[in-house]
């Protein structure tokens, strides 16, 4: 097989007409030809770190979508569906995996479950990671997300660092904020990256330190524009990744958006290709090529270099996308669950105070980390209420894999008018996490969530939406593009609800998520992110 156009030479920042001859799944030659073909042939994109499961879809679907935009290889943390399933979570997304060409590259879940302040499904500790890392499908130990277990030399996670250096595999950071004496600490106990960054100073630390630093743009969490001023001078150090991207955002663009939004900034364009092509696959020995002979044949052809609109996808020689037509197939998956809670009751979520100030988690748009209020509370009938007026809305956490009493905390900037929203997939235990205007709107949308076992809904009075996720309660059964339809359908009920959030589904997943400062919400209670500590609702 033989492909012409303008070849993307990243490494030695050339570009010349030529013809690529492909021959049993990989790249048998490439030499320079005259033609007229305007098109470029590239190497594929990867995304750098990415949850799958946050796609909500399995990897076989998730497959279908990300070639569309010249996605060929991931490296994936397969940590959410780990806290729900333990080991069995894992192989399953591997085995599943296989089924189609995109080139998935899993990581050992380092943290599960991600703190001891919640519930989480299963436990990985260092004898199930040692099992794991011995595997030739694990190319790397997944992000370090307990940095205080590294900075006081925790043993548990001391044994997993080492285990990754036994089987010499990179071990990926989470640590957002660190900086100093304390990052200096963490790096030197082997972590090599971090895709946690969310200021331009703390990534240029870490970059100064050694570390590759991972530009995220997610659904929720966008650090884009924080960090790719530091591209150009350090561009042999710098990835790309998404992190968790929703399937309505992934049928729109992946890793090809990035690229064009630093092209259109005036960053070198083989500099942004360095960190979208070839880094990744460098930094975690990935089994992708990289457009030179005797690689595996996967590359793309895009249209030009400015919006790197993909014309063709190719995985292994073979053609698994052509001008937004998705030609990886379809295959049957079974769907493991673990959903144990029955269903609840409005009184269920009462909580009587005669408080006049509480906590409140105040929600950032486009960024994990939250900031802790202290506002009035609204009491009615000698309990507290969601204060519509205000945007302090009542929120819930409840544990999905045993009986337990609902936590309770308000949240501002969610927004909702009426009604309520409602998600299992709730960063890191995946537990039911809710808002709503009233308790009986809560109680409405954590049963149907509880009837589907798992999902993502929107409810008011009579009207609802869910899109049902029953593996794992985190992922649906679908065809990808039906799951990301119905996805959009909530998200957009959920903003005609009054929620100004960008992404209200991926900002709410992230509210559970006690490893972010500052105020989350645990199935056992308010947690502070900063101090690693339980806090009281009430202040006075």
């Amino acid at each position: 097989m033989q492909i012409q156009g303008q070849i993307v030479d990243i490494q030695n920042k050339r570009i010349y007409s030529g013809e690529v001859t492909v021959e049993n799944g990989k790249i048998k030659s490439i030499v320079e030809k005259e033609h007229n073909l305007k098109n470029y042939i590239m190497p594929g994109f990867i995304d750098a770190h990415i949850h799958i499961e946050s796609s909500m879809l399995v990897p076989s679907e998730f497959a279908k979508l990300a070639v569309l935009h010249g996605t060929v290889g991931t490296i994936s943390d397969p940590h959410e569906i780990a806290n729900v399933l333990g080991t069995e979570g894992v192989y399953y997304m591997i085995e599943n995996s296989k089924k189609v060409p995109l080139k998935f590259h899993f990581g050992a879940p380092s943290c599960v479950p991600a703190t001891s302040f919640e519930t989480a499904g299963a436990v990985i500790d260092s004898e199930g990671i040692k099992e794991l890392l011995a595997s030739p499908d694990i190319h790397y130990l997944a992000e370090m997300m307990n940095y205080p277990g590294v900075l006081f030399d925790d043993e548990e996670v001391m044994k997993k660092i080492a285990w990754a250096k036994h089987f010499n595999k990179p071990v990926d950071g989470h640590a957002p904020g660190l900086r100093g004496d304390a990052v200096k600490k963490y790096i030197s106990a082997g972590i090599t990256s971090d895709h946690e960054c969310f200021t331009y100073d703390e990534a240029a630390e870490k970059l100064s330190l050694g570390m590759k630093v991972i530009i995220r743009e997610g659904s929720a969490a966008k650090n884009f524009e924080a960090l790719i001023d530091l591209l150009p001078e350090h561009f042999e150090n710098m990835m790309f990744c998404s992190d968790d991207k929703h399937p309505d955002d992934l049928i729109i663009s992946h890793i090809n958006a990035l690229c064009a939004r630093a092209v259109a900034k005036g960053i070198d364009v083989f500099k942004v290709l360095q960190a979208a092509c070839i880094n990744p696959v460098h930094h975690y020995n990935m089994n992708v090529g990289i457009l030179r002979e005797g690689d595996f044949a996967d590359f793309i052809v895009v249209e030009d270099l400015v919006n790197f609109k993909v014309q063709q996808t190719y995985i292994n020689g073979e053609l698994v996308a052509e001008n937004g037509t998705s030609k990886v197939a379809h295959v049957d998956f079974e769907t493991p669950n673990n959903f144990n809670t029955s269903f609840k009751k409005k009184e269920d979520f009462k909580i009587k105070s005669s408080a006049s100030k509480i906590r409140v988690i105040e929600a950032l748009e486009g960024q994990l980390i939250t900031n802790e209020m202290h506002h009035s509370s609204l009491i009615q009938d000698g309990n507290l209420v969601s204060n519509t007026t205000d945007d302090i809305l009542k929120m819930t956490v409840v544990n999905r894999y045993q009986e337990a009493q609902p936590a309770i905390a308000f949240i501002k900037n969610f927004g909702l008018k009426k009604g309520a929203i409602a998600s299992s997939v709730a960063h890191d235990c995946h537990n039911i996490v809710a808002v709503g205007t009233s308790d009986e709107e809560i109680c409405k949308a954590v049963n149907l969530l509880i009837e589907n076992k798992g999902g993502v809904c929107a409810v008011n009075g009579n009207e609802q939406k869910v899109l049902p996720l029953p593996v794992a309660g985190i992922m649906s059964d679908k065809d990808g593009w039906i799951a990301g339809k119905l996805y959009q359908e909530i998200d957009q009920m959920a903003k005609a609800l009054g929620s100004p959030l960008k992404a209200p589904f991926m900002t709410l997943s992230f509210m559970a998520l006690l490893v972010i400062p500052n105020l989350k919400l645990s199935d056992k209670g308010l947690f502070s992110g900063n101090t690693f500590s339980f806090v009281d609702l009430e202040m006075e």
